[in-house]
């Protein structure tokens, strides 16, 4: 299968273009600058130049192939309602020229904020509500009553090589500004993790398996606790973890109070049955734990 993918060339798309061309199929990567464009090439994948917001390069890409991954997102959360709607028009975009046409479209979206205080499952349908400004799995699951083959993978905290593990790399670039890496309250809050290694597998699978209007979730552990993550941080940076309440996580957390002290477990046993996707990457604590991980 000949495949377009945006983010081709990032942590996890460049896993995810690995993960495809040595199973036989040919990647067409989106590339918005010429490092992108020689990374994609050195992996053998073959260069499409544009962007998130240069639709008609979106268009072209993925009416030209067999199958669509939609993994790129621009991760400035300081204007992240701004870069949601860039999100949505990207994928009606690419979803638009799709229709009737039962190709595999994947978007990406998240595991966190489906539910409050639940371990979330694949059959837990995201809230619309305005809360969150990121409407990737709303907007693409939508076509899958249009003819397109439109599924959707939620996404924990990544880790695994360049120094980098989803919203964790922010809370250590925010640790190392205050001088101090904090969680809050009890730090027993939980977020899910996955080896980015098995995502990328779980992507590949989905294109190869998955069904109109799925939902997978690409989750290697449940819930890995807030303190623990912490804890690694402040080890790593040298500097206290220190307890803060909800009150002074806006300040110190900036843009990203909103996930501060969120109880955010999610499951994944639905995708392991449905995908036969079974993870067997090393655990959050033990990869990011390892002397020097940050500083890749």
């Amino acid at each position: 299968m000949r495949v377009f993918m945006t983010g081709a060339a990032g942590f996890i798309g460049a896993a995810t273009t690995r993960e495809l061309i040595a199973n036989g199929h040919q990647v067409l990567g989106l590339a918005r600058s010429d490092a992108n464009a020689a990374a994609l090439k050195a992996a053998g994948a073959e260069a499409h130049r544009g962007s998130l917001e240069d639709l008609d390069s979106l268009r072209k890409g993925a009416k030209e192939t067999d199958g669509t991954i939609h993994l790129a997102f621009i991760h400035d959360f300081s204007k992240f309602a701004e870069n949601g709607q860039i999100d949505k028009r990207a994928i009606e975009a690419m979803g638009d020229v799709l229709e009737g046409a039962n190709k595999p479209f994947i978007v990406t979206s998240g595991t966190g904020l489906v539910a409050p205080n639940v371990v979330v499952t694949e059959d837990m349908r995201r809230d619309a509500g305005p809360h969150v400004p990121r409407v990737s799995e709303q907007t693409g699951l939508a076509y899958a009553s249009r003819g397109v083959r439109a599924m959707t993978i939620r996404l924990p905290q990544v880790h695994g090589a360049d120094g980098k593990a989803g919203l964790i790399t922010y809370l250590l670039e925010g640790a190392r500004r205050k001088g101090a890496a904090a969680y809050v309250g009890d730090g027993g809050a939980r977020w899910a993790a996955a080896h980015r290694l098995d995502v990328a597998r779980l992507y590949r699978l989905a294109l190869e398996k998955g069904v109109a209007d799925g939902i997978y979730h690409a989750v290697g552990e449940e819930g890995v606790p807030m303190l623990q993550i912490i804890e690694v941080i402040a080890r790593a940076l040298n500097v206290p973890a220190v307890s803060i309440s909800q009150e002074e996580a806006a300040d110190y957390y900036g843009p990203l109070a909103m996930f501060a002290g969120l109880d955010m477990p999610a499951s994944s046993a639905l995708t392991q049955k449905r995908l036969d996707w079974k993870p067997t990457g090393i655990g959050l604590i033990a990869d990011i734990g390892q002397p020097g991980y940050f500083a890749r």
